[in-house]
């Protein structure tokens, strides 16, 4: 239809629906994937071949995945509400500044928290802290700077991103991602300072803390056991057993035996997975049909391209944006990373974190609110792009994998000088 493959119109249209009906997102993504299944079925096929059984084939390559994806999201709200209720937010408010400074700070922290954990728990955990802090009373913008700051924090690191997990998988070394770190810094601070500021106008910070603050020193600890078998898990499946890593969802699975195994000690909060599950489904509806789509190789690798990648990952899912990169080669891996992670952050759904927040904070569904409120997000992601342009310039990396031949990408760089050592 006027050179656009009906695939991608019957996916923009799933995600208009999904703008415009905010009280009926999960219903619209269903409908979404269902219509664009059945039109791939009768029409075009898969990848991995036509009618039922390439439906099948598919399924069973995207099933690892998709079933990581919903352990974590259901695995982590439970675990959000276990730091909740360790009383640790109730404390912090003895440490933070009483203005927004304290609420910028405590974006710093979620932006640290996601170098090492996943982006979607380093999200949840801000958001726990911010329900207790603001006295629930929570401002979209700051609910986008949060989003913003798990996915930034995540960017340069191997294990605090799914995409970058994905790379260091493929053979990118995690030096090449590092620099991420340059961009997401100054993206933090562009859209964290405004951010705290409204949050501050809407609802202060809390001056003091409750007295008699008991801290559950038991659930405190759960939450830290959870957190490390994923950690532990995600680095040993990338580094000892990458071959078998595809096949299986060890670090979904870790999470969910590490929660009940702690069953015992405090009861998980059971009642929260209902409302978790249909974001989760809404998600993995989103994801599985972007998987579908008929994109076969992405634009010549350049600066340029990694920087309209990122607009394209707030409402395409950043996972096969991802798998393309890097099957295509010469590209910056440090840009690419950022791109990808960060610009997810634009909307509410395009990335996982900000799918799991919304979970918590309902308000937040609305993609014409997040862009008025968290206007400071998508201008953060430019600004910080280019002070990573400026301060590192760009050197396409070699092939990271024998006998891959790299891609010349065309000449585009930062002004002369600006290479980096």
């Amino acid at each position: 239809m006027l050179g656009v493959p009906v695939d991608f119109i019957l996916f923009g249209i799933t995600l208009l629906g999904v703008a415009l009906f905010q009280r009926h997102t999960l219903r619209v993504a269903l409908a979404g994937l269902a219509v664009i299944t059945l039109y791939k079925l009768g029409f075009t096929g898969f990848k991995t071949g036509n009618g039922i059984p390439g439906l099948l084939v598919h399924l069973q390559h995207e099933w690892v995945i998709l079933t990581n994806l919903l352990c974590l999201l259901l695995g982590f709200a439970l675990l959000s509400r276990h730091f909740e209720k360790t009383r640790v937010p109730a404390v912090l408010p003895r440490f933070l500044p009483h203005d927004w400074k304290g609420a910028f700070i405590m974006l710093v922290m979620v932006f640290v928290l996601s170098s090492f954990l996943d982006n979607i728990a380093a999200a949840l955990i801000g958001g726990a802290m911010a329900h207790t802090l603001f006295r629930a009373k929570v401002h979209i913008g700051y609910l986008a700077a949060i989003v913003a700051a798990s996915n930034a924090g995540g960017s340069g690191s191997v294990v605090g991103d799914t995409t970058t997990t994905m790379m260091w998988i493929d053979g990118v070394a995690p030096l090449d991602v590092f620099e991420a770190y340059v961009a997401a810094s100054v993206a933090l601070v562009v859209c964290g300072i405004p951010a705290a500021m409204q949050q501050q106008r809407h609802s202060p910070i809390l001056h003091h803390e409750h007295e008699h603050i008991h801290v559950d020193w038991t659930r405190l600890g759960i939450v830290f056991f959870i957190l490390i078998t994923a950690i532990v898990t995600n680095v040993a499946m990338n580094v000892k057993f990458p071959e078998i890593s595809d096949h299986f969802p060890f670090i979904g699975a870790s999470v969910v035996v590490a929660l009940l195994l702690s069953a015992p000690l405090r009861r998980p909060d059971w009642e929260v997975l209902p409302e978790a599950l249909k974001g989760s489904i809404f998600l993995l509806s989103l994801v599985l049909s972007a998987t579908m789509m008929p994109v076969g190789k992405l634009p010549a690798a350049s600066w340029h391209t990694a920087m309209g990648l990122g607009f394209v990952s707030a409402v395409f899912d950043n996972i096969p944006l991802t798998a393309l990169a890097l099957k295509q080669g010469g590209y910056d891996w440090g840009y690419l990373a950022y791109a990808v992670g960060f610009g997810g952050s634009m909307i509410w759904f395009g990335s996982s974190a900000g799918v799991a927040l919304s979970n918590m904070f309902p308000e937040s569904r609305s993609v014409g609110r997040w862009l008025y409120h968290g206007w400071h997000v998508t201008l953060a992601y430019v600004i910080g792009f280019f002070v990573l342009l400026f301060v590192m310039g760009w050197h396409p990396n070699p092939p990271h994998k024998a006998g891959v031949v790299p891609i010349n990408a065309p000449a585009a760089s930062a002004p002369a000088g600006e290479a980096r050592s």
